[in-house]
């Protein structure tokens, strides 16, 4: 059994959590059942049938399930539309369709949250030289970095007021980096200032690991344009593949065009049968994240006390996605605690970890993903680029009851090693 696995010590601390705790997760159980109450409400509105589950093939024509899908997505996103398609397989891919479709050779895009997550990096055309990226098509590449976690908001402003920007894109989670992530309400306020110089823009958000983390999304702030992956958090740990873009009409209608072709748009594109996963995963979408963000204010809790340093977020603090951080100082600590990981998992528990390259990372990596879908993150995963100071990026678990036991069992391998 696991539980006698685990050290007395630690046990000791994880019960002392649990009343200090108590209003951290109380606030994440309100937040479960506001996205919840909306999630259902979408789907009474949208007249959700049995029958919307069939399995259509071929080219997918006059599928009414997946029209309600995208109809229930782009309610529950505050947007106009959507397309939620398994054709797009990752959060990356997911932007990169969109950027594709939205900007043409001549137009200027600018990042508003500094240099972008790595695998947006080759995509942009900031290394490498793939014929296929942005800059090599012609898309004018600029960025403006936060300022001591916070938007630049007078350069932004100065500069937009030009009316010389195509698309702004906002990367709403610090992907591999170390500022703090950004909240609907900083995300909102930004907007509003753009608006008062720049009516025209596309501002894009990408909203990957942040979904339902708190009551509001982008779109409910005025974000044309709004990107993830349904291996996140709105497929709820059910769907299997997948991703969404979500905002204007006539933006998603572009994108449609350039996911299919130009006069099909929308219209096809077989479901492959996952019709009902998709549905299913975004109806539990809300419980699966309360658990990875219990998940992760517990494991920020255990290892501050337990002296690790440069816990972000600490565990009192405000969160604006799943993701937690810990420093850890060495390649060996970080190898260490994602081997632990990987063997507290449910599945591959018997994989051992080590530095690897990575298809789209610039640097070796550490992975631990013992989930049931290869690479979900909304299951308890833990990945780092190997470079120092060498930090860990937790985030996921379906349950807080599994990530509770995989965390405690991971350090105390950790203990044990030390």
């Amino acid at each position: 059994m696991i539980y006698d696995q685990i050290s007395k010590e630690l046990w000791a601390l994880a019960e002392q959590s649990e009343k200090e705790l108590k209003e951290q997760y109380e606030k994440v159980d309100r937040i479960a059942l506001a996205n919840s109450d909306r999630i259902l409400s979408a789907f009474i509105n949208n007249r959700v049938s049995y029958t919307d589950f069939a399995d259509i093939n071929g080219y997918g024509n006059y599928d009414p399930g997946r029209d309600k899908l995208e109809a229930i997505f782009a309610e529950v996103l505050g947007c106009e539309d959507a397309l939620v398609r398994p054709h797009i397989m990752s959060g990356t891919n997911a932007l990169y369709l969109t950027f594709s479709a939205l900007l043409k050779h001549g137009d200027t895009m600018i990042s508003l949250t500094g240099t972008p997550y790595d695998s947006l990096q080759e995509m942009i055309g900031l290394y490498g030289d793939s014929t296929q990226s942005l800059k090599a098509n012609g898309v004018k590449y600029e960025q403006i970095d936060l300022v001591d976690n916070e938007f630049d908001e007078k350069a932004i402003v100065r500069r937009l007021a030009k009316n010389d920007v195509k698309l702004v894109e906002i990367q709403r989670s610090r992907g591999y980096s170390s500022r703090l992530s950004l909240t609907i309400e900083k995300i909102g306020h930004l907007i509003s200032k753009i608006r008062e110089v720049n009516k025209d823009v596309i501002i894009m958000v990408d909203n990957c690991y942040g979904e339902l983390v708190e009551e509001r999304e982008p779109g409910h702030v005025g974000a044309d344009v709004v990107v993830g992956s349904l291996m996140k958090n709105l497929g709820g740990g059910v769907a299997a593949t997948g991703g969404y873009v979500a905002g204007r009409k006539d933006l998603i209608a572009m994108v449609a065009d350039r996911l299919t072709a130009p006069g099909i748009g929308k219209e096809q594109g077989a479901n492959f049968n996952l019709n009902n996963s998709f549905f299913k995963g975004l109806f539990l979408a809300p419980n699966a994240v309360k658990g990875a963000l219990k998940t992760a204010i517990f494991s920020a809790y255990m290892l501050e006390k337990l002296g690790y340093q440069n816990v972000s977020p600490r565990y009192s603090d405000v969160r604006t996605d799943i993701i937690q951080t810990v420093e850890l100082g060495t390649k060996e600590n970080l190898v260490l605690f994602t081997q632990g990981i990987q063997e507290s998992s449910p599945v591959d528990s018997f994989v051992k970890v080590m530095a690897a390259p990575m298809p789209g990372y610039p640097f070796d990596e550490v992975m631990a993903c013992g989930s049931f879908t290869q690479g979900s993150t909304i299951e308890l995963s833990a990945d780092a680029p190997v470079v120092e100071p060498y930090t860990l990026y937790l985030q996921g678990a379906l349950s807080f009851e599994y990530g509770k036991l995989s965390i405690l069992l991971a350090l105390s391998k950790i203990k044990k090693e030390a």
